[in-house]
């Protein structure tokens, strides 16, 4: 695509994001997901009360005999090899015996058997006795299916995978055993697979919820129908498919995996969704729109969690302590005012606690979430740091012993593990979430038996615009690079001659930037960058002093000192210029001696950050440095004490500036402002995380050249071109052939050169636009009325 139909191409897409998908929001929240094949597939079975020859839910019938791939399975498949997953055995399974109870669909019951017993459908069992685990739900729900379709069709089911069936078959058994004495809970919300002996009618009807849903599941509320003809049922279920209904014109019905869904959950879901795909920037309107939403109702069951009462049902408990999880990260992300309690409830009632250890892989997905929750915490709130011992327990487990192809967010699970989110820059983060085609990426949540999804509509559009969004802004960081060699001093002489004449064209260029784009103002903002650098040069004059005459400052002295010597500043305020939008001189807000408290937490956290990689080498070259400041003013400590003391500083100053970002009231500074200081700690915890990446010539190429240079792994823009239009509409029923295309994934790998990592940080404080300064044609930073934080 041409660079210079970009903007437009992402502005039509955003409208129609905002026409389609976010409108959908408000008025009816449910078109957003994406139908579940087994679900649906268990409502046709169900025979009309006064016509038993005759589906009940033709609809339904009819979303089976439309909704079979080509390669003869139903489900959802990885979106980036196009290959079945777990789930697609036990759909297929289901719908081939929904078509042959009603006589309809003979050769896709053919075609379904077919991948029942292929080579792919193998593969998939074969991987789960090769990695030795089979996740619990299958181990229920694929034996129940196969025993039923053995009963149905009168064949035998995988007669040559025989060892591989009965592995799952003893496994079921072990559960139920395990269960047993938990049946009336648990085991319930897979009734439609369970042998008759495990409940009665009875049971069935005392679990009903007042609307007459078994768990909120569709399959096991249809199995209950069947088994007890309840009124209670009965409703449910046809008020579950009115509602579906009113999403088509053809009589074609998908229902979901869970229903009622929360409407809260769905936004934030969907929240989530499109800040981690880096398209928050062009949504914020209709964010904070749906955030003031869930906060009202947020804040009404502050402390009253319904499932202290009902929280055997495992799908009820995971999916509320979801919506709890993002709540409270999304909510604290923009500045609302939440607290531990609100999650932390969890580890104070023993037997959810104990239930969600015993059952952590149908929780890996809530897990991730309340572990990003507590990157958020504050100082002093300890329980998030409980949980966060809590949560990553947990993920470590579920990545440690569950195979990739059972659970498709290990990937973003161990990425999450592997670093602090302080040490990742969002912009390599929205990659890595756009790279991840398959089908973890539109999934917003773990149902009974398949993944929730986000409808194929809309997730074509946000993918294909997150896309477009990221290669718009390495283009204009390819941009930026170029400028800055001007910069070469090919025509000076001398050190300190290239240094002073670059630092006087950098000022004298970014205040005549400045003027430029203050209408009506004539501040001149000069002299006031020429302190801060003033400043800056005088703190290395000062530790330069200590070093040659070998003076120990206090630590205090040396904190005082070496926050500016770091530099920060030099970054953070000149571009908090260009975000500040004030009636008042940008310099009021931003002294650089007196500067706010949420600039000098920044400032000495990124010193302790490089003192903490780099004490070594500064201790052989005789530099101040905070580890060794503190044992020369406290000689009986060791080095490994030193180090101890200044992590636990370091710590408490990033929780710390943590709420002077998120909260109002610390700071007069804006919230973009803000922000821009988180951004800007971010890239120092980047360089200095475990290691002294800065000083490395390598270590920093591969994230850089992903950031600025190399293509993404996406889905192919033409192929996904045709889908963006309008909502595809759905065929009518055919019972001898059914059509289905898939889009296939290309890869362009283009050959790049490698920049040199001493630019990442401009281009992560600034957008940029191009102006003429004297005869240069230069990168100007601008900040629009929503900051837009292109890197972090």
């Amino acid at each position: 695509m041409e660079f210079q139909s970009l903007p437009q191409t992402q502005a039509k897409l955003i409208n129609e994001i905002k026409e389609t998908m976010f409108s959908s929001l408000d008025i009816n929240p449910y078109s957003l997901v994406f139908p579940c094949a087994y679900d649906t597939a268990w409502l046709a079975m169900i025979p009309h009360p006064n016509q038993p020859s005759k589906p009940m839910f033709e609809g339904c019938l009819s979303w089976v005999l439309n909704n079979q791939t080509e390669h003869g399975f139903w489900g959802n498949c990885d979106d980036q090899s196009g290959m079945p997953t777990l789930e697609c055995l036990t759909a297929t399974l289901a719908c081939v015996v929904a078509l042959r109870k009603w006589n309809v669909g003979s050769s896709m019951i053919s075609k379904g058997l077919e991948f029942i017993h292929s080579s792919n459908a193998k593969r998939l069992l074969k991987e789960m006795k090769k990695e030795d685990f089979i996740p619990q739900w299958f181990a229920i729900v694929f034996p129940g299916m196969v025993e039923l379709a053995e009963e149905v069709l009168k064949i035998q089911i995988l007669k040559d995978q025989s060892v591989v069936v009965s592995d799952i078959f003893y496994h079921r058994q072990l559960i139920f055993q395990k269960e047993l004495h938990n049946k009336e809970t648990y085991l319930l919300s897979y009734l439609e697979v369970l042998p008759s002996s495990y409940f009665n009618e009875e049971l069935i009807i005392k679990k009903l919820c007042e609307k007459g849903s078994l768990f909120q599941s569709p399959s096991a509320t249809a199995q209950a129908f069947m088994a007890t003809e309840n009124s209670k049922c009965l409703h449910y279920l046809q008020t579950l498919v009115h509602k579906f209904s009113n999403n088509n014109n053809n009589n074609i019905i998908g229902v979901p995996t869970t229903y009622p869904m929360d409407k809260d959950l769905i936004k934030l879901c969907i929240i989530n969704y499109v800040e981690r795909l880096g398209l928050a920037e062009h949504f914020t309107i209709e964010i904070e729109q749906l955030l003031q939403q869930v906060y009202k109702n947020y804040v009404k069951c502050d402390g009253e969690f319904y499932y202290e009462k009902s929280y055997h049902s495992l799908a009820t408990l995971e999916l509320h302590l979801l919506k709890e999880s993002l709540a409270f990260r999304l909510l604290r992300m923009h500045g609302y005012k939440v607290f531990p309690s609100n999650i932390y409830w969890i580890l104070k009632n023993e037997d959810i606690k104990n239930h969600i250890e015993s059952n952590y892989e149908c929780f890996s997905v809530t897990m991730l979430n309340l572990y990003r929750a507590t990157d958020l915490a504050f100082h002093g709130e300890f329980e998030l740091d409980e949980l966060r011992i809590f949560s990553r327990k947990l993920l470590q487990k579920s990545i440690l012993v569950g195979a990739r192809h059972t659970n498709p967010f290990n990937k973003l699970i161990e990425n999450e593990l592997s670093l602090p989110w302080m040490a990742r820059l969002d912009h390599l983060e929205h990659r890595l979430f756009i790279e991840q085609t398959n089908e973890a990426q539109s999934s917003l949540w773990m149902g009974k038996t398949s993944f929730q999804r986000l409808s194929r509509f809309h997730n074509d559009k946000l993918v294909r615009l997150a896309t477009l969004n990221y290669e718009f802004k390495q283009s204009i960081y390819k941009t930026e690079l170029e400028q800055l060699t001007r910069w070469d001093g090919k025509e000076l002489s001398g050190v300190s001659k290239k240094i002073f004449d670059a630092l006087d064209n950098l000022v004298s260029e970014m205040a005549t930037m400045y003027l430029e784009q203050q209408e009506n103002s004539n501040h001149d903002i000069t002299n006031w960058l020429r302190k801060i650098w003033y400043e800056t040069i005088c703190s290395w004059l000062t530790e330069s002093e200590w070093s040659k005459n070998g003076i120990v400052p206090t630590m205090d002295e040396y904190l005082k000192v070496g926050m500016t010597s770091i530099a920060t500043h030099t970054l953070l305020l000149p571009a908090s210029c260009f975000v500040i939008n004030s009636t008042l001189p940008v310099y009021s807000q931003l002294r650089p001696i007196q500067c706010e408290s949420v600039t000098k937490l920044v400032m000495t956290i990124c010193r302790l950050l490089n003192d903490l990689q780099s004490y070594e080498k500064e201790k052989e070259e005789g530099k101040p440095n905070s580890i060794t400041v503190y044992m020369k003013n406290n000689s009986e400590v060791e080095m490994e004490e030193a180090v101890k003391y200044v992590k636990e500083i370091l710590n408490k100053k990033k929780k710390e500036l943590l709420e002077h970002v998120m909260i109002d009231g610390f700071t007069n500074l804006s919230k973009e402002c803000r922000h821009l200081h988180l951004s800007c700690l971010k890239v120092f915890q980047m360089f200095f995380n475990s290691s002294n990446r800065y000083d490395s010539d390598t270590e920093m190429l591969e994230d850089i050249s992903k950031a600025i240079y190399v293509p993404l792994k996406s889905i192919d823009h033409e192929g996904l071109e045709k889908n963006l239009l309008r909502p595809p509409k759905s065929p009518m029923i055919d019972l001898t052939r059914v059509k289905s295309t898939t889009t296939k994934c290309s890869m362009n790998m283009n050959k790049f050169s490698q920049p040199t990592k001493c630019f990442v940080i401009m281009n992560e404080l600034s957008l940029h636009q191009h102006k003429k300064v004297g005869n240069w044609k230069i990168s100007t930073p601008i900040m629009p009325s929503q900051l837009n934080f292109c890197f972090i």
